[in-house]
């Protein structure tokens, strides 16, 4: 392995075996073989230099952190189309004239609430004259009881 010609092409398995005049299983079935040809592969080939050399293992790595940052990204712009579908949506709800203006919504809130609170007030005030009512009844009939 340490012979390996570079111009060969890419260290693999598959080429180590072709090479060997091997089949591929051979060196499958061999844990110390298997180890080696994939240990090899990730070195880098004699004739280049460390420090222009890039592993598969560093690939990978930026590949995984890319796609999570992909994720990341497009997680983002999903939020800001929401947030400028909305805007817009508003936007074209006030210049629609399909909803009030606030300014109309909060007199329209400060009515309301008044209005609310008279309507409960008869309520409780109907509620008491009922009380009153079945209280004079009573009183009526012990009036009643008393005077026979």
């Amino acid at each position: 392995m340490t012979n390996w010609p570079p111009s060969a092409g890419k260290i693999s398995v598959p080429s180590v075996a072709r090479a060997a005049g091997v089949h591929r299983s051979l060196i499958h079935r061999h844990g110390d073989l298997h180890a080696a040809v994939i240990a090899r592969a990730g070195q880098p080939p004699p004739s280049t230099t460390a420090g222009t050399h890039v592993s598969r293992k560093s690939l990978l790595a930026d590949v995984a952190n890319l796609t999570a940052r992909n994720g990341r990204l497009a997680a983002h712009i999903t939020r800001l189309e929401r947030r400028l579908s909305e805007a817009l949506g508003q936007t074209a709800w006030e210049a629609s004239g399909f909803g009030a203006p606030a300014d109309i919504e909060t007199l329209t809130r400060r009515t309301t609430e008044p209005e609310q609170q008279i309507l409960d007030l008869r309520g409780e005030l109907a509620e008491r004259d009922e009380d009153l009512e079945t209280a004079r009844a009573a009183n009526r009939e012990l009036m009643a009881q008393v005077n026979r």
